[in-house]
């Protein structure tokens, strides 16, 4: 009798965690136990993962064996600790085979940090945070030092600003709606600014945000589609406040940004040809005169990026998938 009761008492627990619609909770869970080891070397207990998921430690008891058992964990028994395994390695070692494009990505990147002193970031969207993907930045660059793998926050930077932006106001304020119920303070400083964000983004292509993240940081970023991800992703800037003031930005910065965005956009759309057979060469990104409204390049374009360079909008529309 006692096996039963708990049997079923196990088959209530699985029915509470599988949530209306189509999202599974205990399969989001368990995502958000992986989420909780930044870094490779990351060492958690059951305990720490579950104050940092904000689970029950009951429930991230269960969670923490059933990715052992899958790989995705391993448990050490000396310090009666987990950290990743290696089929959660291996599936993140498969996702690198985009590494050229990726280099590439980068070379971008650099070619506007060698112009400005700032940190240049390409990120993605994960739930209510951006990680960097990849970053360039100037040698005398000050105020900002992210790093591949950085996760930054959707509510306090422009690249968050940006992204949610770019959605479909539909799915942007579903999105905002799910943050209200897990990060409040998050979504308070979002709703305020989404409708202005989204004007100012059909206009002009990019989005400004000063002072959210810290009062001496302000930043540029523009998003646009990945069909990679299916997914918007952004490029992005942070710069000091002292330096550049929200008019420096729109008049000195967005213009390079926008540019930026469209060289990788570029790259993105022609990732499923040849990009990853072909040489990598760095050459300069094309700098827009704005006094003429020509393209000007410093150097020549290579082959690749002659098949790949189109001219198209940093953003687009397309109905379904969160495009507008």
């Amino acid at each position: 009798m006692g096996r039963r009761s708990e049997r079923l008492s196990r088959q209530g627990m699985l029915a509470s965690e599988t949530g209306d619609g189509d999202v599974i909770q205990v399969v989001s869970r368990a995502f958000d136990v992986l989420r909780c080891f930044e870094g490779h070397e990351a060492r958690l207990g059951n305990l720490e993962i579950s104050n940092r998921c904000g689970l029950p430690r009951s429930t991230v008891s269960r969670l923490t064996h059933t990715l052992t058992r899958m790989g995705q964990l391993v448990y050490l028994p000396r310090d009666q600790k987990y950290r990743i395994g290696p089929s959660a390695v291996a599936m993140s070692t498969s996702m690198m085979k985009g590494l050229q494009l990726r280099n590439l990505i980068r070379l971008r990147l650099q070619d506007v940090a060698d112009q400005l002193p700032g940190t240049v970031g390409f990120v993605i969207p994960d739930r209510f945070h951006l990680v960097y993907l990849e970053f360039a930045r100037a040698a005398n660059a000050l105020g900002l030092h992210e790093a591949t793998g950085s996760r930054i926050s959707m509510a306090t930077t422009a690249a968050g600003h940006a992204y949610t932006a770019a959605l479909d106001p539909a799915i942007g304020d579903a999105l905002i709606s799910e943050m209200e119920g897990e990060l409040p303070d998050s979504a308070k400083m979002l709703t305020p600014r989404i409708a202005a964000n989204r004007r100012h983004l059909q206009e002009h292509g990019y989005v400004v945000a000063c002072g959210l993240w810290s009062p001496h940081i302000n930043g540029v970023a523009v998003p646009l589609w990945s069909p990679q991800y299916q997914t918007y992703v952004v490029t992005t800037i942070g710069l000091l406040s002292a330096m550049y003031d929200e008019q420096r930005l729109h008049r000195e910065v967005a213009p390079l940004m926008v540019d930026l965005a469209a060289a990788v956009g570029s790259l993105l759309e022609g990732a499923d040809g040849d990009i990853f057979s072909n040489r990598i060469e760095r050459k300069s990104l094309p700098v827009a005169a704005h006094n003429n409204n020509k393209i000007i390049k410093t150097e020549a374009m290579n082959e690749l990026e002659a098949g790949t360079r189109r001219p198209r909008p940093a953003r687009s529309v397309r109905a379904g998938d969160g495009r507008r």
